[in-house]
């Protein structure tokens, strides 16, 4: 799906564990966005199973096993600095519905939540520590209410961490 003007965001379904509304997610990717003040973009957003999203983990990042998310950041150094972002969020919705079982929440909601992670990635933002990791969780949040989504349920009582 290309939109108008700066921002371009492509979304590829190949996978059958979530139904996801193409449209939707990129309506909730470009609120999310525009929340951060980024308005050049080229997203690439792909959807697959845990059995792809394993064989990426294992190509890309040398780990075993699927993950939740993976960016490809191919904007370059400058470019979140300058506004700009270019790159690739692969999602696995198989790991969303897991998870969005787990703490009691929407698949469709999981997913874009991974969305929402990998642009910040993209944007520059780590969760490798702690302090990292509760910023980008407090920003990610930010993005969530930006895109009318529900808050995500991770640190809450009774509920998982992410």
């Amino acid at each position: 799906m290309r939109g108008a003007g700066d921002i371009q965001i492509d979304v590829s379904d190949r996978q059958r564990a979530v139904r996801i509304d193409a449209a939707w997610l990129v309506r909730v990717a470009r609120r999310a966005l525009a929340r951060q003040a980024i308005d050049r973009a080229e997203i690439s957003i792909l959807l697959v199973g845990d059995r792809r999203m394993a064989a990426l983990h294992e190509e890309w990042l040398g780990l075993a096993g699927p993950t939740d998310v993976i960016t490809f950041d191919l904007g370059g150094p400058d470019a979140s600095a300058e506004g700009r972002l270019q790159g690739d969020i692969v999602v696995s919705a198989e790991t969303a519905r897991r998870v969005a079982r787990e703490l009691r929440w929407a698949p469709r909601h999981e997913v874009a939540y991974y969305v929402i992670h990998g642009l910040l990635h993209l944007a520059g933002h780590d969760d490798t520590d702690a302090v990292r990791r509760r910023a980008m969780r407090a920003r990610e949040r930010v993005l969530m209410a930006a895109a009318g989504l529900p808050r995500p349920p991770r640190g809450r009582p009774g509920r998982a961490p992410a």
